[in-house]
């Protein structure tokens, strides 16, 4: 499978390309992190979902499966549409056992509709997602018109801007790690250079926040991750009103409040 034009820098029209010329090395890459797996099991489990078989629940930006995993670790069972741009990695993901709950589905977050995959569900995991779309904010407007009203989302997400001793951590793990693994494992440095360069250029946690109230999104709050990941990787959560359903009482329809699930140290790094 060849990858993106070389003599462009990578950028979200050409991701899901490179993403394809790198699928059969990407598990054996984020298996060198350790808390990788760890770390998306605890966004989901963040969300406080009900354990509960009935639940629809969308992973998109699914990858080779492991957010999906995470999502049926928190509710085994649930019914989970997982989508993801790359066919590569989903033919990786597919590969793997799953219950029959699970579909996967190539599409792009902004054609979804044309995918035939609509709302209403009952929660959304985008790992590592909102980063590499074209447009952040018209891509958090879909995700929070395919929520049911009170349904809660994670976006699991690199926000490292906020932070001085953040970004020298990321530009450390990743020059020092990441970009020499990446080379060994696949024989190429680009993906990997383009993963540190957008981390670097992306929003800070106070500018995603207030990117996703725009898109609609209530009772938003952010909590990061252990290890190096810490202020560099976070869990940020929110839902869709209630009030956007107009059968609902405001009181009657609430759902259960976003899981406490904390990992210390909470809150947000000083801005360096």
């Amino acid at each position: 499978m060849p990858g993106p034009d070389p003599r462009r820098p990578l950028g979200p029209a050409s991701l899901p390309r490179a993403f394809d010329a790198h699928a059969r090395s990407y598990d054996r890459m984020v298996a060198s992190n350790r808390r990788y797996h760890d770390h998306l099991r605890l966004s989901a489990r963040r969300m406080g979902l009900a354990r509960s078989s009935g639940l629809r629940l969308l992973d998109v930006g699914c990858g080779t499966g492991a957010s999906t995993a995470a999502l049926l670790d928190a509710v085994p069972g649930a019914q989970v549409v997982a989508v993801d741009a790359s066919a590569e990695m989903l033919a990786q993901a597919r590969r793997k056992n799953w219950p029959p709950g699970v579909r996967f589905v190539h599409a792009r977050l902004e054609n979804l509709d044309r995918a035939g995959i609509t709302g209403p569900f009952d929660a959304i995991l985008a790992a590592y997602l909102v980063r590499n779309l074209p447009d952040p904010d018209a891509g958090l407007r879909v995700l929070h018109d395919l929520l049911r009203p009170g349904a809660p989302i994670a976006v699991h997400e690199y926000s490292a801007r906020d932070s001085l001793r953040s970004r020298m951590v990321w530009d450390a793990v990743c020059w020092g790690v990441i970009i020499p693994m990446g080379r060994l494992r696949s024989g190429s440095t680009e993906l990997y250079r383009y993963l540190w360069r957008s981390v670097r250029e992306f929003d800070g946690v106070g500018a995603f926040t207030d990117r996703m109230a725009r898109a609609g999104f209530t009772d938003i709050r952010t909590q990061t991750m252990t290890g190096w990941q810490t202020h560099i990787v976070h869990t940020f959560l929110g839902r869709r009103p209630v009030e956007d359903d107009p059968a609902l009482d405001a009181d009657a329809g609430r759902p259960a409040d976003l899981a406490d699930v904390e990992t210390p140290p909470a809150g947000s790094p000083s801005v360096g």
